[in-house]
């Protein structure tokens, strides 16, 4: 088993044509383009895509290669995942040849190769270059083909950073450095998902309001930190891919994933210095200013230096710990204290500023003055809600919801009816005078 540590990108054109130029910077290997075919195989009730697997075999010239890969994480573009490869004499699945470990328990290997078909396939040429990069040594991998299933395609270039030899470090800071020259974005979908999702006939996808964030029982502050940063970035490149795929209204998600991002920063803020993320939120301000722009396009601002370079910086930011670099032995306990006691606090700060805010408010254009302080609210709400009871969570967010509609819609006449009903609300954290 090997560890398989990549940055995957979705390149242009233009920026595939520039890659080998910019890739002479640094000392590299060049190999020739290869053609190659990958065959994924799946269970008709897709049995291994519901144990987080993937199964191929691919092929290249007269070799063939059987890869299982098991369950990992993906965090923006950087993707780590055990994987299991077995050299095979034909294209024919034998998952018996790898270790018995890899299926759960009572699995029936004879069985599941009986039930295993292909499921879709990729087709695509390879150009390889083996960089020295620092103290690693970094393959980078140029793939222009199509992912195919059944009569239904869709076109493929992607660049692929996997660390052979190394740091990861290394790895986030050599992509950082390929940012610089435009036409990247981070793919966030594999090619597997992607084959799975034309498998399926390639459904549209349903736009995804921030839901309230669920951590492990027991978890640290710290802990909350990265899943609040985790979970807006992925809401991000999630409808940033619907954007760029024509949902317009994905639009608005996007720019509500940088909103959550930047109250996540707030939430935490007594505890990680700012200038522990200076240039992280520096950047972030220049893409919320550029989605405000009425004549922004999707592609042109996914694709630019500053969209890519902000979300390696926030993936680097949250997978090395960056903030543990600027804290001290007391920020540290803190952050190591319970999360939810964390959010039993900021919960009641929260209630307490809405109140405040709310009480003395009577026409509709203080009411449309507060709105954007309502809504920020509403997501911090949502990072420190999920360990309470999900019936009171949603009632007392719907209490609050109610108002920012009824402002919206200028209901001049329930504005402050509404606003008495959601500060009287009772709580569902537990209370606290801190």
């Amino acid at each position: 088993m090997t560890i398989e540590i990549e940055v995957k990108f979705i390149a242009t054109r233009d920026a595939a044509e520039k890659l080998p130029a910019l890739l002479e910077n640094w000392p590299n290997k060049h190999a020739e383009p290869l053609r190659l075919t990958n065959i994924y195989f799946e269970t008709a009730d897709s049995q291994l895509r519901r144990w987080d697997m993937g199964l191929r075999i691919r092929g290249f010239g007269d070799s063939y290669e059987m890869t299982l890969k098991t369950a990992g994480q993906t965090l923006g573009g950087l993707h780590q995942r055990p994987e299991y490869n077995v050299a095979l004499d034909s294209p024919e699945l034998a998952i018996d040849l790898l270790p018995a470990e890899v299926w759960p328990e009572g699995c029936d290997v004879a069985a599941l190769q009986q039930r295993l078909n292909p499921l879709f396939s990729t087709h695509f040429v390879r150009e390889k270059w083996v960089v020295t990069y620092l103290k690693s040594e970094i393959e980078v991998a140029f793939d222009s083909g199509e992912v195919r299933a059944g009569d239904s395609g869709e076109p493929l270039s992607e660049v692929e950073l996997e660390l052979k030899t190394g740091e990861r470090d290394d790895l986030l800071a050599f992509a950082a450095e390929l940012s610089n020259m435009g036409g990247l974005r981070l793919g966030s979908l594999s090619k597997a998902a992607r084959g799975y999702a034309l498998a399926k006939g390639n459904p549209p996808r349903e736009l995804r309001p921030l839901s309230v964030m669920k951590v492990k029982p027991k978890a640290t502050v710290e802990e909350g930190m990265q899943a609040a940063f985790t979970l807006a970035l992925n809401q991000w490149q999630y409808h940033e891919e619907l954007w760029l795929r024509g949902n317009g209204a994905a639009q608005h998600e996007v720019q509500q994933a940088l909103e959550t991002l930047r109250q996540a920063f707030s939430l935490f803020g007594a505890l990680v210095p700012r200038k522990a993320s200076h240039a992280l939120r520096h950047s972030l301000t220049g893409l919320e200013e550029a989605l405000l722009d009425d004549d922004v396009q999707a592609a042109p601002l996914c694709f630019s230096p500053l969209s890519l370079h902000t979300q390696l910086a926030l993936t680097n930011w949250i997978v090395t710990e960056r903030w543990r670099g600027f804290i001290d032995a007391k920020a540290d306990a803190k952050l190591q204290g319970s999360f939810k006691r964390f959010c039993d606090i900021m919960l009641g700060r929260i209630a307490a500023d809405l109140r405040e805010t709310f009480s003395q408010v009577r026409q509709l254009n203080e009411y449309q003055d507060k709105l954007t302080r309502l809504h920020r609210q509403l997501l911090a709400a949502r990072l420190l809600a999920g360990a309470y009871d999900f019936a009171a969570v949603e009632a007392w967010l719907q209490g609050w919801q109610q108002l920012a509609q009824a402002i919206e819609n200028r209901q001049e006449i329930w504005l402050e009816n509404y606003s008495r009903q959601a500060a009287k609300q009772p709580a569902f954290w537990k209370n606290s005078n801190v």
